[in-house]
């Protein structure tokens, strides 16, 4: 197949940047025109918000995105599906190992041997994904704590996150980017003593949740930034394609690790956290961080019952080999494949096609909840203060990586 160049190059391309939206014949009287980021702390990396005000109130919001795109899509076309993993990692950077979980899922799926996984190599995965979850949650929470002037819980959270990057680096070798679950299996089984370590940590967490949610959720100052605030109807949640704590919060019960039950997840009990309008309305700041919160717990529970499976019904043994099922080359059959998973920011899916002689796909299509949870951004905008414009980019949990891809 012959592989053309789809864009002509021209020199003024890296100083030209996209056009505003409106222009100051767009204003009313007293209107004002802003550009909150692309460099801001608050709008979570480098996403561009151009700002339409009345006042203070906020008219319209436009994104402006694209300022970290890195061809992920093309790249993906002259690789083979095995050493695209790590282009994957870097996607969602936050939560890499939810995104590898994803991506090894779908290709086990398409090839056929997703059954023939050892169920060791599952647990474990769901173990080292949840532990990514959690840090991911931590990162969101304590950030968007920190947006609204709430520093002490970003210390706490930045600190329990360390020793779950820790126990991430021991098992992988990486703190962030792992390429640690592989097509068909894993790097490297859990180093010995990481099952009790996880034990330990999850021991020594549980009471750290609960001094969060009184320091945090029930803060009387944080709940008049977050309570009533860009609250998203639940139709509007559908009709818009959102998905993860956004979509749980507006009082959705949608999660793909229950609804589907993929990998062992269905041998797992866990519950799923919804909104319901505690402090102020369903959907709204509030009751997204809220979910998050008691997803938190959730991982938690399901951390402890992994730990019960790996050191019991599937304990490690010295001819266990996690790399036993991994194909030495991935030729799926000619055709598409389409598989959607659950990471700490949503539904994350692949569309792949092969042409059935190749190991390089002909197209992988990545479906990120970021970039789908950004679009509705300006319907939950409009009318609000400035300063709560702030706590509703927050409330998203955005990761600009997987918006631009």
């Amino acid at each position: 197949m012959t592989r053309t160049v789809q864009y002509d190059f021209q020199p003024g391309n890296l100083e030209r940047s996209e056009p505003a939206k409106w222009t100051a014949s767009d204003l009313e009287q007293e209107g004002t025109l802003i550009n909150l980021g692309p460099q801001h702390p608050s709008t979570h990396g480098v996403l561009r918000l151009e700002v339409k005000l009345d006042g203070e109130l906020v008219v319209d919001v436009d994104p402006h995105i694209g300022y970290l795109h890195r061809c992920f899509e093309k790249h993906a076309e002259a690789l083979p599906f095995n050493q695209i993993i790590p282009y994957v990692d870097r996607m969602d950077y936050v939560a890499a190992m939810n995104s590898e979980h994803v991506y090894a899922l779908a290709l086990e799926k398409w090839l056929g041997i997703s059954e023939t996984i050892p169920p060791r190599v599952e647990f474990i995965r769901i173990l080292v994904a949840e532990l990514n979850r959690l840090a991911s949650h931590f990162v969101a929470i304590g950030t968007y704590g920190l947006d609204l002037g709430a520093f002490t819980p970003f210390l706490w959270l930045m600190r329990d996150r360390e020793h779950i990057l820790r126990m991430l680096e021991w098992a992988s070798g990486a703190r962030m980017l792992y390429n640690y679950i592989w097509v068909g299996g894993l790097f490297y089984d859990l180093p010995p003593g990481f099952e009790e370590k996880t034990t330990d940590f999850v021991r020594y967490l549980e009471p750290k949740l609960k001094e969060l949610v009184d320091l945090l959720l029930y803060n009387q100052i944080f709940i008049s930034r977050t309570a009533g605030i860009g609250p998203i109807p639940r139709t509007l949640a559908v009709n818009a394609g959102i998905t993860g704590p956004m979509l749980r919060a507006s009082g959705i019960k949608r999660d793909l690790r229950k609804s589907s039950g993929y990998s062992l997840y269905s041998e797992i009990d866990f519950e799923v956290p919804i909104g319901r309008g505690e402090q102020g309305v369903i959907g709204d700041c509030w009751d997204r961080t809220y979910v998050r919160v008691m997803e938190c717990y959730e991982s938690v529970r399901i951390i402890r019952q992994c730990v019960e499976k790996l050191t019991g019904e599937y304990k490690r043994t010295p001819d266990f080999n996690p790399q036993s099922v991994c194909p030495k080359k991935i030729r799926p059959a000619a055709g598409n494949y389409f598989f959607s998973g659950e990471t700490p920011r949503g539904e994350l899916s692949f569309f792949m096609s092969a042409d059935g002689r190749s190991d390089v796909p002909l197209r992988l299509k990545a479906r990120t909840p970021s970039f789908c949870n950004l679009s509705i951004l300006p319907e939950i905008s409009r009318g609000h203060m400035l300063a709560d414009l702030i706590a509703v980019v927050g409330s998203i949990d955005l990761v600009m990586g997987e918006v631009d891809r």
